[in-house]
């Protein structure tokens, strides 16, 4: 890279906080029968306590739009595998996923199934963030017997004017597009590279799994969203569940995700101070709170009789 774009990058820097990529644990590509391949880490069963042989529910953590696994949630992964088995993988048409004629969230939601039987795990919990939260809802709606909890973060049960509109439909679709777009914008000339212990490395490693994923694949997911619609039946959801909330949200208000939560019977909320990207650029936030969501839903898992 040359100077100008060495300069750009130290004034990205500067205004964009990046966690440090440190510590990442390797993954592989899993093949997943009749469906495709997709990148898939999981860092395995926990050790527990002496002479306690119970294991906690694993952790399936589902990704936002325009993201990878790693991207939406390395900041808080060493946190939750200290705790957990945590599997995370790449979304279709997302990083290293299913490359498919189609998108949908319900296949998105059946390929979490689908991983799940490939590493012959039972049940998980499914913690979602954005676009995750959405395909964490339909796994529970479409795999019921598979789901010991759900942590919704940032999430919603529709966008408002979408429902049966078409030009609502595609103005929806093209804001979630342009949002993802404008965060993804600084990366245009940027090479994929492994993270080092260099703060504008972290930075470049950070926008390239945002690069990774293609235009044309966020504005098919984006279309995929702005049809989304859970709110005839998220009030059925009979799994433990926990909602974080993003209190400065401005594309999925605060006041729907607490209608959310409200919708879902005994869903705890947490709360905090930041914006719908807080996932990575306010990570000392919603680490700690996505760490007690999952603190609450699998204690009360621990107790809760599958279907």
């Amino acid at each position: 890279m040359g100077r100008v774009a060495e300069l750009g990058w130290r004034a990205t820097g500067r205004l964009v906080s990046i966690p440090p990529a440190d510590d990442i644990p390797d993954g592989e590509l899993l093949d997943l029968p009749g469906r495709g391949q997709t990148y898939v880490i999981d860092t395995g069963p926990v050790e527990t306590a002496c002479g306690n042989s119970v294991q906690p529910p694993p952790l399936f953590l589902l990704h936002a739009l325009a993201c990878t696994g790693l991207l939406t949630w390395y900041p808080a992964l060493r946190e939750l595998r200290q705790h957990y088995r945590v599997v995370l993988f790449d979304q279709r048409w997302h990083g290293q996923g299913i490359h498919s004629p189609r998108f949908t969230l319900e296949d998105c939601a059946d390929d979490a199934a689908a991983v799940a039987d490939a590493l012959g795990i039972d049940r998980f919990v499914a913690v979602g963030y954005s676009m995750g939260s959405l395909v964490a809802q339909l796994t529970w709606r479409r795999h019921p017997r598979r789901l010991a909890g759900a942590v919704l973060c940032a999430s919603t049960t529709r966008f408002p004017g979408s429902r049966n509109d078409p030009a609502a439909l595609r103005v929806v679709s093209a804001g979630l597009a342009a949002a993802a777009k404008r965060r993804a914008a600084v990366v245009r000339a940027v090479r994929a590279q492994p993270p080092h212990c260099d703060r504008w490395d972290h930075n470049r490693w950070a926008f390239a799994q945002f690069r990774s994923t293609p235009g044309s694949g966020v504005a098919g997911a984006a279309a995929a969203i702005s049809r989304f619609d859970s709110s005839a039946w998220i009030g059925g959801m009979d799994v433990p569940a926990a909602v974080v909330v993003t209190g400065r949200d401005r594309l999925i208000s605060p006041a729907r995700q607490h209608a959310l939560a409200r919708q879902i019977p005994h869903a705890a909320v947490y709360e905090i101070d930041a914006g719908h990207a807080s996932c990575v650029l306010r990570a000392e936030r919603f680490t700690p709170a996505v760490r007690s969501a999952c603190a609450s839903v699998a204690a009360r898992a621990a107790a809760h009789e599958p279907r």
